[in-house]
């Protein structure tokens, strides 16, 4: 029996082997490469904790941040008819909404929800960025829509969470006819005299930018998005001069004047609570809750010393 051969070596082996890691542990931050754990980027709401950056995140990871305890009941979206086109191109129209169902586990690129938030009852709405880029097709529309009717329905202020890279091209003209609906759309809730917020998430741009996502009262995005209708590359090949640096983010928009803040999202709850509490004529939030007063309970009365008559 070879001693170092079956005894030693393989145990040196199983020391200092590679362990199997799952590959979902750890995110690289797209910014500045740090490598950032699961469960430290989740507490974080998908923001980088070594430069900020605001990573995409899910709309509903979004609205259990937004809501109070995280609850929220979610307003049905009429569905569209499914490829009205019979589009293909590398592959059809239905395969691609079936594969982005299955890697998103939603049905569709926007996500429309009421509940309360700082004890004021809202209706909002978000996109999905991993869903098909965001697009904007025939069931977004059909999203704002609802969420707007609902909002009127119910009185509530309506907040939009954007992020999309432009429409649909699978629905052709259909998607294109989102435009004027989520128009028509907003403007009902504007003459209901209900606010609507908008909070602009990168990217956000094309016929959403041209459209429902700059006709907010308020409108508000997240630090470094980008925003435009056409992007910067092709603005360059098509001007052919070197546009300014930093040139549609956020920040750039804002010092404008086509944004009126850039929040940071662990700082946007707070925000939209005070907005929309404060377009609605409410008091401001409590931060804290305190249990509510009970009745009043009687202090026992103090006891008579008794003493027997041989004691006295």
């Amino acid at each position: 029996m070879n001693w170092i051969s079956n005894y030693v070596r393989p145990r040196i082996n199983s020391i200092f082997s590679r362990r199997e890691m799952p590959e979902n542990l750890w995110t690289k931050c797209d910014e500045c490469g740090t490598m950032l754990f699961h469960r430290e980027i989740a507490e974080n709401l998908n923001v980088c904790t070594s430069c900020g950056h605001h990573m995409p995140i899910a709309p509903r990871t979004r609205f259990r941040a937004l809501f109070d305890a995280g609850v929220f009941t979610e307003v049905e979206v009429p569905a569209p008819v499914a490829d009205p086109l019979q589009f293909r191109d590398q592959k059809k129209y239905p395969d691609r909404l079936k594969a982005a169902q299955r890697a998103t586990g939603e049905k569709e690129a926007m996500l429309v929800a009421e509940g309360e938030m700082g004890r004021t009852p809202i209706v909002a709405a978000a996109q999905d960025f991993s869903f098909m880029g965001g697009s904007m097709g025939m069931y977004v529309g059909n999203a704002i829509i609802a969420a707007a009717r609902r909002a009127v329905e119910t009185k509530r202020p309506l907040i939009l969470f954007s992020a999309a890279g432009g429409a649909r091209m699978q629905e052709g003209i259909l998607s294109l006819m989102q435009m004027p609906r989520t128009t028509v759309a907003v403007e009902m809730v504007k003459e209901a005299g209900l606010p609507y917020i908008v909070v602009l998430t990168h990217p956000t741009t094309g016929g959403v930018t041209a459209s429902y996502a700059m006709l907010g009262d308020i409108q508000i995005a997240e630090p470094g998005a980008l925003i435009c209708f056409a992007g910067p590359r092709v603005i360059e090949q098509t001007i052919r001069e070197k546009l300014p640096e930093g040139f549609q983010r956020a920040e750039y928009l804002r010092d404008h004047g086509m944004l009126d803040r850039v929040t940071h999202r662990k700082e946007m709850r707070d925000e939209l609570i005070t907005l929309t509490r404060m377009l609605m004529g409410l008091p401001p939030a409590v931060k804290g809750d305190l249990p509510a007063p009970g009745p009043a309970v009687p202090e026992p009365e103090a006891q008579e010393e008794t003493r027997s008559p041989a004691e006295g």
